[in-house]
């Protein structure tokens, strides 16, 4: 039975068509997998449905009624929830607040905080989510707030479920445990549309298969167990992928950067316990963790965004020190954990979010005054080097989708000839043509002898482009390892405090 049909849904946007007389339906008790790449207008058809985005046409119908869903609100009284990839909470709330916000349980007329501490505490608890409910958002890690995101759709027990990209900081643990809760509310008759890019969770999840291109639907009755990642891939760009497969490093030179003794104690807190390492010339060094043990305080210390208890810290021999702009003119570029916050200026446009950092330098700076040209030229040569799908480069950053914002960020990483990149979360939220494309950009500098530190959580990124991985488990590295002499599995678990044994297998 179809549970919802969305029929002839058209959107435009000056200079694009997002979504081009666009049919969908769900049916009951289903798990549909929304594929395509950025841009392709994934997103911004879940928007209409979700009533964050209204539609220049089309009719929306729900449980075999016509629907106007004007905002968010209305679609959660109808029994749609929406889990975004950028994540909708409020930071100075509570994770009890955020949950039961807009659906608080009341004593007469005043807000039951107790009960709804007691609710949120009791979800917590049978999802293993383990979140304190009292924890204030803008204290957790990215990871965490995912999890609250989470816990927020199945609070309110909503019959549709959207996920924009759901297990996109998740280790393997905890994505098969999310997996096993969606497959129990599937099994009580929920349905779920999931936007992913991971291929391999479309194959172990969806029961069917809704693919766009470029505004359109070019296929959307097949199941997954049918085809193969491969022809996932293809169907989705048009063109045979490359992903998962090691390539190694041509010639691994001197010691490059080298990182001894980091120390830092955050609220009386240990984030960082004495972390030493050396990355080479022309090596990754992967670090795979469960983020909130530490990486963000060392991405951080590592790019003199912050001054850590102690560390030696040195560039090709020499000592380095500082404020952010300091590393940056010393050669450490970066491509920061969340682009929204730390990577770009959304109402900015694209071409000055490509120099900002840089934007005191002599190519673009003449005493004090922006080269506007030039600035506009090297913008166009990085739109196109990098395949930025957007009408110009003077369009605000904020209005493209969250993986042409981050070709910006690796853009301006990439191309100002650094000596070692600190780069963490490259493909977050990013199709896989573009992670097939920012993975050869990364091994390409790699091979002309760059120094690339990678942090990432997405175990399958990690142990395709890393030379050497370390793991980093509650501020210590607690394990150095070779590409492939441990499995998934035993990474997992030496990520969450654990000792792998041999043998254990993905």
């Amino acid at each position: 039975m179809n549970l919802l049909k969305m029929t002839g849904i058209t959107k435009h946007y000056p200079g694009t068509v997002a979504l081009d007389n666009v049919d969908f339906r769900l049916d009951e008790g289903e798990i549909v997998s929304l594929l395509g790449e950025n841009g392709a207008g994934k997103t911004t058809l879940m928007k209409v449905l979700y009533g964050m985005t209204r539609p220049d046409a089309g009719v929306i119908e729900y449980k075999g009624e016509k629907k106007d869903i004007k905002k968010p609100s209305d679609a959660i009284e109808m029994g749609i929830c929406m889990v975004h990839q950028h994540f909708m909470l409020v930071p100075a709330f509570t994770v009890t607040e955020n949950i039961v916000v807009g659906s608080e349980p009341h004593n007469g007329v005043v807000f039951d905080k107790k009960k709804a501490r007691e609710e949120v505490d009791d979800l917590i608890r049978k999802f293993h989510f383990n979140i304190d409910p009292d924890a204030l958002v803008e204290n957790l890690s990215v990871g965490e707030q995912q999890r609250v995101e989470i816990l927020k759709a199945l609070y309110r027990k909503a019959d549709v479920i959207i996920l924009d990209e759901p297990t996109a900081v998740l280790t393997p643990k905890e994505v098969e445990e999310l997996f096993e809760i969606l497959r129990q509310l599937n099994r009580e008759k929920k349905s779920f549309i999931i936007i992913t890019h991971k291929l391999k969770e479309t194959m172990a999840l969806a029961s069917r298969v809704v693919v766009l291109r470029d505004g359109k639907i070019t296929a959307s009755d097949f199941n997954p167990a049918e085809v193969t990642v491969e022809i996932l891939s293809e169907m989705m760009v048009g063109r045979k992928i490359d992903l998962g497969v090691r390539h190694a490093a041509k010639q691994i030179g001197g010691v490059s950067l080298e990182v001894s003794n980091l120390r830092l104690m955050v609220d009386g807190k240990k984030k960082l316990n004495n972390v030493s390492f050396k990355v080479h010339k022309g090596e990754i060094l992967g670090i795979a963790g469960i983020e909130g043990n530490g990486q963000s305080e060392l991405i951080k210390s590592l790019t003199g965004c912050i001054k850590p208890d102690s560390m030696e810290l040195f560039l090709e021999g020499d000592s380095v020190s500082g404020s952010a702009r300091t590393f940056l003119k010393k050669g450490i570029a970066h491509v920061p954990e969340d682009r929204l916050k730390q990577g770009l200026v959304g109402p900015m446009s694209i071409e000055k979010n490509l120099i900002l950092g840089y934007h005191t330098e002599p190519d673009f700076n003449n005493k004090g005054f922006l080269k506007s040209s030039v600035i506009k030229n090297y913008g166009q040569q990085l739109k196109e080097k990098f395949l930025i799908k957007a009408p110009t480069t003077e369009t605000e950053a904020s209005t493209l989708s969250g993986g042409n914002q981050q070709k910006i960020v690796i853009a301006r990483a990439f191309s100002r000839d650094p000596q070692a990149l600190i780069i963490a979360n490259p493909t977050r939220g990013v199709d896989i043509g573009a992670i097939e494309y920012i993975h050869q950009q990364m091994l390409m500098l790699r091979d002309t002898g760059k120094a690339i530190l990678l942090i990432s959580p997405d175990l399958d990124e990690v142990r395709t482009l890393s030379d050497r991985i370390l793991v980093l488990y509650e501020g210590n590295i607690v394990s150095e390892s070779l590409p492939g002499e441990l499995s998934e599995i035993e990474l997992g678990i030496l990520m969450t405090g654990g000792k792998a044994q041999k043998g254990e297998t993905a």
